[in-house]
């Protein structure tokens, strides 16, 4: 098991440019292991900023709570 927490949401960088978000659920299992389900968001953003400003929005994201790749 993995002692990193994952954070909830998921900014990249697509092909084009343009930045996505994925929205992350993770739950544990009886055992303790994360089980993380990710649901990509159909919005496109010129930076990564505006994704986060919309998560903040929207799911009421905090500072902290952005892993980016």
């Amino acid at each position: 098991m993995s002692n990193e927490a994952t954070l909830p949401f998921l900014i990249n960088q697509d092909a084009e440019g343009n930045y996505r978000l994925t929205v992350r659920d993770i739950r544990y299992n009886s055992q303790g292991y994360p089980i993380v389900t990710g649901t990509l968001q159909d919005e496109l953003f010129k930076t990564a900023a505006a994704a986060k400003t919309w998560a903040r929005d929207n799911f009421q994201a905090k500072a902290g709570q952005y892993a980016t790749k």
